[in-house]
């Protein structure tokens, strides 16, 4: 894994000097602590900082072609390389290190863009043709790696994170309002959306052109459900068993490496699953295991993650984290998130990925996918059980039928919550100065997923693919997943979102990940054997830690100068009256901000005073 940046001229004039260049490539040192490197010419700059995995002492990049015409950075893991580059080797050319990422130059020199629909991996990259003084900008098929741009009067910046865009002088700082009240809506920002005005998200399935001045973003893949009533008709024993063996590939690739790997281990069927096969994979060997402990027996899985550790006998790590540790890591982890959040439980995974590369291991496998694409929420058992959300004709009915339309393109569609009756709510928090002008930023005006792969399938599946658009990609693997593991040097890799993997998840019918009540069915048959009965039987048990009301019980004085009304009133962002109420509220001895019905709205105002801080960003006027 590492971090890549960059800029290409729209116009006459240069896109930027070495010294920005260099700049920007800076603010990624995280990503890539073991070497760096860039391409500069009079129309484009290409900066790089490599984090070593795969070809550590003959992977250096940029890279380029046989004769320097291309010239790629990438971000990321091919890892059906091995047979790609057999492929093009047989058909003549020719290549110079022994980086994975080296077969994207040479499949673009045999089939352009087309090129992704040959690649199984994790990746986010820039290709410059120098010929042609064209880029093409690209995001893997799930979204696992992040890759923002910003479009100036005369360049196309882009990176591997915000903060590198924002490094360009001729990008601004400044926040933007539908990015901000997305994050109030759902679990976080939504591609291309981020709170940064300007600044965009390239969506996981996409890539991104420049030619002539001209700037094209283009859909190659997504997550695509078969109509509802025409799922393909196989026995269970079937899905389960192609499943396990699918996983079990799966993991074996993502083993790939020259430096150590290791897994998370959460006390969760998906973890608990993905380890076993690990250790299924390699007999020998004893790589190292990662997992969180609280002393909050009400969100402390430590229990069944000793009952995998004793059964695998890797070598162990446990971390442990209290409410008082999420203090001491709440800044740095907005920082590297560069977002708000509703949860804390960012910091704890900040703290796991430090513990992975003090123990020396650069890669972790870990299990985000399995819940959206088996149906592992809570959602999911209410769809199954016929609990989906209906509204009649009177005007709240209308309003919310509207808000569905603009969102999903279907009305029917129920995901999560009312969001009329939610935009009425959050308007209580704004200032009075933004309630004014709310309509202008109301994230309910912006469509957020495409209408056309919604409808007409199974409800289930409506809910997976929004899962996986809303929560996965922009946040699990985002905010979650790669900035808290970059942010410590660490790769993480996730065996459940192989493109094989999940093209078969999407074929398995809906009547077997929710069975008889019991979510992630099929997955729970494909780990017998593998995985102890007390894993498999338990119902699904969030990864979260405590909220604001712990934290304000610390009470650190930072916190209370975030908070403080003045500044809350300076910022123009929030009402400073409701949060004080909210800081009043959530005080009260007992009280906490419950996991699954409630958001925790005083996290949203406190990491977004954080952000406006670590950024420079302006106040509201």
């Amino acid at each position: 894994m590492c971090g890549i940046t960059g800029a290409v001229a729209l116009g006459a004039a240069p896109a930027v000097d070495a010294r920005a260049l260099d700049a920007m490539t800076a603010t990624l040192l995280h990503r890539g602590p073991d070497s760096g490197g860039r391409y500069l010419d009079d129309r484009a700059g290409l900066g790089f900082r490599r984090l070593s995995i795969v070809g550590v002492h003959a992977g250096d990049q940029p890279i380029r072609n046989e004769d320097g015409s291309l010239v790629l950075v990438c971000n990321g893991e091919i890892f059906n390389h091995r047979e790609l580059r057999a492929e093009l080797e047989a058909k003549g050319h020719r290549f110079t290190t022994m980086s994975d990422v080296e077969v994207i130059v040479h499949l673009f020199e045999e089939h352009g863009p087309a090129l992704l629909d040959r690649l199984n991996g994790q990746f986010a990259f820039a290709l410059y043709d120098r010929r042609r003084r064209s880029l093409m900008l690209a995001r893997d098929h799930m979204g696992i790696l992040p890759l923002y741009y910003a479009r100036t009067a005369g360049h196309l910046v882009f990176g591997s994170e915000i903060k590198a865009v924002l490094e360009h002088p001729a990008v601004e700082r400044a926040v933007d309002l539908t990015g901000l009240d997305q994050v109030l809506t759902f679990p976080g920002p939504v591609s291309p959306r981020t709170v940064f005005r300007g600044v965009s998200s390239l969506k996981g399935g996409e890539y991104l052109t420049v030619e002539d001045g001209t700037v094209r973003t283009t859909t190659y893949w997504d997550l695509d459900y078969p109509q509802d009533g025409e799922e393909e008709q196989q026995s269970d024993e079937y899905w389960s068993e192609t499943l396990r063996e699918l996983l079990a590939t799966s993991v074996s690739r993502r083993l790939q490496a020259d430096v150590p790997v290791g897994y998370y281990l959460s006390g969760g069927l998906d973890s608990s699953l993905i380890a076993a096969l690990v250790h299924r994979a390699d007999p020998g060997a004893v790589p190292h295991s990662f997992s969180i402990a609280f002393g909050d027996s009400g969100i402390d899985e430590s229990r069944h993650q000793r009952m995998m550790v004793d059964l695998l006998g890797p070598k162990h790590h446990e971390t442990r984290f209290e409410t008082a540790d999420i203090e001491g890591e709440l800044r740095r982890m907005v920082w590297h998130a560069e977002t708000p959040v509703k949860e804390t439980y960012n910091t704890c995974s900040l703290a796991l990925s430090r513990t992975v590369r003090d123990s020396g291991t650069r890669v972790v496998l870990t299990g985000e996918g399995a819940d959206e694409l088996f149906g592992g929420y809570l959602g999911y058992r209410f769809d199954h059980a016929g609990n989906r959300d209906a509204h009649g004709t009177d005007l709240e009915g209308q309003l919310e039928h509207e808000a569905r339309q603009t969102l999903w393109g279907d009305p029917g569609v129920f995901y999560e919550r009312d969001y009329h009756a939610w935009r009425e709510s959050k308007l209580d928090l704004y200032a009075p100065g933004l309630v004014d002008s709310f309509a202008g930023f109301d994230a309910l005006r912006h469509p957020v997923a495409d209408g056309a792969m919604l409808r007409g399938r199974h409800p289930l599946h409506q809910r997976s693919y929004l899962d996986f658009k809303l929560r996965l990609t922009d946040h699990l693997l985002t905010d979650h997943g790669d900035r808290m593991a970059l942010a410590n040097s660490v790769e993480a890799r996730y065996p459940f979102l192989d493109i094989d993997l999940v093209r078969f998840a999407t074929r398995i019918p809906a009547r077997l990940k929710v069975h008889a009540g019991t979510e992630k069915y099929v997955l729970k048959q494909a780990a017998r054997g593998l995985v102890p009965d007390p894993i498999i039987q338990r119902e699904k048990f969030g990864f979260r830690a405590q909220g604001s009301p712990g934290l304000l019980r610390q009470n650190p004085e930072w916190v209370g100068d975030m908070l403080a009304h003045d500044r809350i009133k300076r910022q123009g962002y929030f009402n400073p009256d409701v949060t004080e109420l909210l800081k009043k509220q959530y005080t009260e001895p007992g009280f906490e901000v419950h996991p699954h019905l409630g958001d925790d709205l005083l996290l949203v105002v406190l990491t977004f005073g954080v952000l406006l801080d670590s950024f420079g960003l302006p106040d509201h006027s």
